[in-house]
């Protein structure tokens, strides 16, 4: 049966108070989620019978089903979660198939990957098994085309789980994938989907001992809950990305790129640039580029209004009714007009912090903008930034200067895109070598165990076959020298490699 099947039992029961049917309802939610994790585990033990030919069969197919339907599933998307810009989500959705495909289709997941006769170490690819999905709201048909690219090519079965903002298009993105896979020789169930929401469901399917890897991509919440499933995860962190152009950058470059990446899809990529810093020198430069294009410098009454409409302090959350929204919807939710010819607003927060709304990540058309008195205070308001949230994510930096980018390179971020917009920067393929991904792992200040693009390598083990080859050295070493409380750590090295 098509994968959405699975979906077609009754709703579960709801307790009713004074009642004893919560008990039947966390049992049917257990049972619902023993069968699709049931099913997949049968998908996973399928898919390692299928040799590398017919894995690339597969994922050609994916990708060829991903890219036709790029304007259907971007005008789902857009019409469903109402963010973004509907031109722009079929780019991504070009980016999500064609970049990720040409970066993964000629790669070996399948069989022995290497062998060396000398060291006697062969590695051998094997799958991970069952992988559950996590896709976010901002980003939903392009993220489960990524990450069912990937998982095919590894031959892993996946789960998906949807944002519930976002239901009815990763479920089209998923049917048309899957039937695309299946139609390939994919395993049946190799791709399942969640159509209900229910926290306790979702924590049952996420926490199951067959569950070998959750890919969690989404809201801090999100990936929090993943990792407190217990189960192995790859997450992602909050991009409250800075932007530094030094005096050294080519501005006019810097203007159009920093504004084409901010306003792309109305700023819903995680990496997408949220404050930018420059001396006084660049900004008397700067600054009318920017106005060039279509930015608007807010006044100081326009910023301190802006700030409670796009973050909510207590909460600690930007607001979901500004994520991806136009910057003129933006403006007029927060009392005033400004030209249709407006595509970026920009505001200058006097600080970093709580009490500086709009120093937060905003994933929106709305940059926050310092400048900073001389090039020490460049660099602290770009790690304070960082540090608000953003820890392990990104740093766009423009500079012609080695040195600088020296500088910069040692503030906690994974990534240090030069030159480059920060949202096609940090996502890979097109302004650099970085592997194609929308999902950026942020190290351990994320909670993160990588600051890696996630693909390919982090969806299959490695097993080694290791042959005899003993090592001489110590072999020639005498037992009763082990023993010998009378040599010390200098000595042993001596005679260690003695004759080597």
């Amino acid at each position: 049966p098509h994968a959405s099947l699975a979906w077609s039992a009754p709703e579960l029961l709801r307790p009713r108070p004074g009642s004893s049917d919560g008990y039947i309802h966390m049992e049917m939610t257990a049972n619902t989620a023993e069968e699709i994790v049931g099913r997949a585990a049968q998908a996973a033990e399928d898919f390692r019978s299928l040799d590398q030919h017919a894995v690339d069969r597969i994922v050609r197919a994916v990708f060829e089903a991903a890219f036709d339907a790029r304007h259907e599933l971007a005008r789902v998307a857009h019409e469903e979660t109402g963010i973004g810009v509907y031109e722009h989500k079929v780019i991504k959705d070009c980016w999500a198939s064609v970049l990720v495909y040409e970066d993964i289709r000629r790669r070996r997941t399948v069989g022995i990957l290497s062998d060396d006769p000398v060291s006697g170490i062969t590695e051998i690819a094997q799958p991970k098994g069952i992988i559950f999905a996590t896709l976010p709201v901002t980003n939903p048909t392009s993220t489960a085309i990524f990450k069912l690219l990937i998982c095919m090519k590894t031959r892993n079965a996946v789960i998906l789980s949807p944002h519930r903002a976002a239901r009815r298009a990763c479920r089209r993105a998923a049917e048309i994938l899957y039937e695309a896979a299946r139609g390939a020789g994919a395993p049946e169930n190799a791709v399942q989907w969640i159509t209900r929401p229910e926290k306790e469901y979702l924590e049952q399917v996420m926490a199951h001992p067959k569950v070998a890897l959750i890919l969690a991509t989404g809201t801090g919440e999100i990936v929090r809950r993943a990792q407190a499933s217990g189960r192995p995860t790859l997450g992602v962190g909050p991009g409250n990305v800075p932007v530094y152009v030094h005096a050294s950058a080519d501005i006019p470059l810097a203007a159009r790129y920093i504004t084409h990446s901010k306003t792309f899809d109305n700023g819903t990529v995680c990496a997408s640039e949220q404050a930018l810093v420059v001396e006084p020198d660049v900004d008397r430069i700067l600054r009318p580029l920017l106005e060039e294009r279509g930015a608007y410098f807010c006044t100081h009454e326009q910023m301190k209004a802006l700030g409670p409409v796009c973050y909510d302090n207590d909460r600690r959350t930007m607001k979901a009714g500004i994520v991806g929204k136009p910057a003129a919807e933006i403006a007029e939710q927060a009392g005033f007009k400004v030209p249709a010819s407006v595509r970026l607003l920009i505001a200058e927060p006097e600080g970093v912090g709580r009490e500086h709304p709009l120093s937060h990540e905003i994933l929106a058309p709305v940059l926050a903008y310092y400048v900073a008195r001389d090039y020490g205070e460049a660099f602290a308001i770009c790690e304070a930034v960082s540090a608000l949230g953003g820890i392990g994510h990104t740093l766009a930096l423009y500079a012609n200067d080695e040195n600088v980018i020296t500088d910069f390179s040692r503030m906690n971020v994974g990534r240090v895109v030069v030159n480059t917009p920060a949202t096609q920067g940090a996502i890979g393929g097109i302004f650099n070598s970085l592997k194609p991904s929308l999902t950026l792992s942020c190290g351990g200040g994320a909670g993160n165990i990588s600051t890696d693009n996630i693909t390919l390598e982090h969806l299959f083990e490695i097993r080694r076959v290791a042959r005899r080859r003993t090592n001489e050295r110590w072999m020639s070493v005498p037992r009763e020298v082990w023993l010998d409380p009378a040599i010390g750590a200098e000595e042993i090295l001596d005679v260690y490699n003695r004759n080597y």
